[in-house]
């Protein structure tokens, strides 16, 4: 049974490994508290909505994410417009300084230091490690078909 925790052991070694030698270094991700990175990664995933549906999909009060878009529009992250459906309605949503504050948030790894090394392997290696870590990634990651209909959905 040793022979079965054997890989998972040495993958976390190599995770570890390439973490350390691979993490980004050139300055800090965020400086934002965590509600407004959560705002921003909401309005990310669905797009442009007032602030009563962003308060609404994120489970806090308006008075709260009204704060929370205020001071991030202040630092232009963030900026209103009007729905174009309907002018009474005001939307909220990313500038680019705030696409790309997101951006960098998300990067762990540095992207320069990756490109530098994988130019070093030849190229059925390269294919090969990213082909096995989709593999394992998708390994816990059930896809649609894999899922089935749903019930009531016959499909």
């Amino acid at each position: 049974m040793s022979g079965d925790t054997e890989p998972a052991g040495e993958l976390e070694q190599l995770f570890r490994a390439v973490y350390l030698t691979f993490h980004r270094r050139d300055a800090p991700r965020s400086q934002l508290p965590n509600a407004s990175l959560a705002v921003l990664e909401h309005l990310a995933l669905a797009g442009p909505l007032t602030i009563g549906e962003a308060a609404a999909h994120l489970r806090r009060a308006q008075s709260v994410v009204s704060e929370i878009v205020s001071h991030l529009e202040r630092q232009g992250l963030l900026e209103r417009e009007s729905d174009p459906a309907d002018r009474r309605r005001t939307l909220v949503w990313l500038t680019r300084a705030g696409q790309t504050t997101l951006r960098r948030q998300r990067e762990v790894l540095s992207e320069e230091l990756l490109a530098g090394a994988l130019a070093q392997m030849p190229p059925e290696q390269v294919g090969a490690l990213l082909g096995a870590l989709r593999a394992l990634v998708q390994s816990v990651t059930p896809s649609p078909a894999a899922a089935g209909p749903s019930e009531g959905n016959p499909s």
